[in-house]
């Protein structure tokens, strides 16, 4: 009877051990089972936000490219309406120098702004700093401006072009515009003695590949044809060649250099002038009409 009754507790604690197992085993299943459950929820909540997303991002899209072909439109309509807008382009070669802060004491006076094609001068870090915070456009025209140098390979000229980039962006801060003008204009004949009858349109061709729009002139001021020019003769160049600019864009020569003091005593008249003709001004801009010698092919 005692062998029984031990079996039958031994069984029944079996049964117990069993049962607990069952049921913890039933639990962890539907913990399992409500983890699966919140994982299958939170994902189908992930999923969603990523087709909201989608669906948001398709929407911005959109809305971008409605954007985009209505500045392009904006654009287009503003590069129309300014087709026949007479426009002049003050620009001054070499410098800065001496005379640079009375050329934009003029330019302020008259509130214009100009374009200065400067080369590279240590100790007159102060006047790029004032050309640029007065609002003006600093376009290059090589470091040195120096023919054998610059005019003796392509390498020769790029290291030249960029070595200006570099300095006036350490003295402004500005990137470069990579705007330049050629010394002695893109056309320039010297050029061949340093560097072969092929330089130029190499050069052209080299700095075209870098990004760099060219700019040359269609009116004259003639203050580079004498040591110093009379400012009279200064004055009636660029009135009477800019009555003949083509499509009513002037693009206008002049230099900023030390013997150039009549350049700055012809300004108030250039632009008196200029504004009884009915032009405009700008600083010149890769958008601006291109005043260009030689066409690179």
């Amino acid at each position: 009877m005692r062998r029984r009754k031990s079996g039958s507790k031994l069984i029944r604690l079996i049964e117990f051990i069993l049962f607990g197992a069952l049921i913890f085993s039933l639990s962890n299943m539907i913990m399992a089972q409500a983890k699966i459950m919140k994982v299958k929820s939170e994902n189908s909540k992930l999923t969603q936000a990523i087709d909201e997303i989608k669906n948001s991002n398709e929407k911005l899209t959109e809305k971008n490219e409605v954007l985009q072909t209505t500045i392009i439109e904006k654009k287009d309509l503003y590069a129309e309406k300014m087709k026949d807008v007479k426009i002049a382009y003050l620009t001054f070669d070499d410098g800065p120098s001496k005379n640079t802060l009375d050329i934009l004491k003029v330019l302020k006076d008259y509130n214009v702004k100009a374009t200065f094609f400067v080369n590279g001068h240590k100790s007159l870090t102060h006047l790029y700093k004032k050309i640029a915070k007065d609002g003006h456009a600093i376009a290059n025209h090589t470091y040195s401006h120096d023919y054998p140098t610059i005019y003796k390979s392509v390498a020769n000229f790029k290291n030249d072009v960029k070595k200006l980039d570099s300095f006036i962006t350490e003295i402004t801060g500005n990137e470069p515009n990579h705007i330049l003008r050629y010394p002695g204009g893109s056309n320039n004949t010297i050029s061949r003695k340093h560097g072969g009858k092929n330089i130029m349109k190499d050069i052209l061709k080299a700095m075209d590949e870098e990004g760099y729009v060219y700019f040359d002139w269609n009116v004259d001021s003639t203050d580079a044809s004498k040591y110093r020019q009379d400012k009279d003769k200064i004055v009636s160049s660029v009135l009477s060649q800019s009555k003949r600019a083509r499509n009513g864009k002037a693009v206008i020569l002049m230099h900023d250099l030390g013997p150039k003091i009549t350049t700055v005593q012809a300004l108030p008249e250039i632009i008196t002038g200029l504004r009884e003709q009915g032009f405009i001004f700008d600083v010149i801009s890769k958008d601006t009409y291109k005043t260009q010698f030689t066409k690179i092919k």
